[in-house]
């Protein structure tokens, strides 16, 4: 498969999995979280699909297209290990979706990466809450759900937070 190809795929099932899992939330309270700005491509489309939703954007350093820049009040700009933690006391347990777009294609990378937001993820999730991830998480508390319409089980990660027995 060409890189062309391969790119165009990655980016449908992209689409399919932010459509999927805004679907999955679809009546449930809160914010969602975008891991990773990029160009701000999967940003814009996260304000269209979740309209009526605060949509909360964790980028290192943006460089994304300037229509595709959330408001400041909506960003937090650094490294991701600094700046997500420090938004614990704001946002735990309160987030309906994460998106997490941060492999960079170094494995070495993307392992650390993929075990700090195995530790992350479950302290912002609401139960119930999900979570689409490029890169597999790791975290029990979870269940992990097939992505939609055919797409390869390795392209994208999908889970759910278990909501605690008895609450």
């Amino acid at each position: 498969m060409s890189r062309l190809d391969s790119f165009i795929r990655r980016l449908e099932a992209q689409r399919q999995c932010l459509e999927f899992g805004a679907s999955l939330i679809s009546g449930e309270p809160g914010p969602v979280f975008e891991l990773g700005l990029g160009n701000g491509r999967t940003y814009d489309h996260l304000r269209e699909i979740c309209p009526d939703r605060e949509i909360f954007v964790f980028e290192r350093k943006v460089a994304a297209h300037p229509d595709c820049v959330p408001d400041p009040t909506y960003l937090f700009e650094g490294p991701i290990e600094e700046s997500l933690p420090n938004t614990t006391h704001r946002f735990g347990g309160k987030v309906a979706l994460i998106h997490a777009d941060l492999g960079s294609g170094r494995p070495d990378l993307d392992r650390r990466t993929s075990a700090f937001l195995s530790t992350q993820v479950p302290v912002f999730l609401r139960p119930g809450g999900v979570v689409l991830s490029d890169q597999p998480l790791d975290f029990p508390q979870s269940r992990p759900i097939f992505p939609p319409g055919g797409i390869a089980e390795d392209r994208y990660h999908i889970y759910r937070l278990e909501p605690v027995e008895g609450a």
